[in-house]
């Protein structure tokens, strides 16, 4: 449970980072604010439960009314938040999106936003942010699927560099 935790607090930073990117859009919307706030209860110290479920899925669905492709990336990120308590130990590579989504999808962002030096910035903190548990659950995880989204390409490149021994 701890593990998930470190995991989770990963992720909700992350995700916290972007939020005010779909609040900008929709500043009415607190999905995804909610979801970020349901993985901080998590990482405090509470147990799994039915709000991590409920307000990942909300976020996520806020995610696919967002708009823009930025906003839509952001609140998926803090869906994500919400639902890393339950990352699934069947080592299966989709698991990795979980631990390493909102990262890509911050980058994306950056990117999209500010241009490539910001995306690999982003890349960057998003490395320097990751604990040693962090890194050994990603490492229990096949790598990261290959696709062709700049979210799947960021997501695969950030996962190469944390499976990096001299990282």
């Amino acid at each position: 449970m701890e593990e998930l935790r470190v995991v989770a607090r990963y992720v909700a930073e992350t995700a916290e980072d972007v939020l005010d990117v779909f609040e900008g859009t929709r500043p009415d919307d607190l999905r995804p604010r909610a979801a970020i706030a349901a993985a901080w209860e998590f990482v405090g110290g509470a147990s799994r439960s039915k709000l991590q479920r409920v307000t990942s899925l909300d976020a996520h669905r806020a995610a696919a009314a967002a708009g823009t492709e930025t906003a839509r990336l952001a609140a998926q990120a803090a869906g994500d938040a919400a639902s890393a308590a339950y990352l699934h130990p069947i080592a299966k590579g989709h698991q990795v999106g979980h631990i390493l989504r909102a990262a890509a999808n911050a980058a994306r962002i950056a990117e999209i936003n500010d241009g490539p030096a910001a995306r690999d910035s982003t890349l960057r903190r998003a490395r320097q942010r990751a604990t040693p548990v962090l890194i050994d659950v990603l490492c229990r995880y096949p790598p990261a699927p290959s696709g062709r989204s700049p979210v799947a390409q960021l997501m695969a490149t950030l996962d190469e560099a944390l499976r990096a021994p001299s990282r």
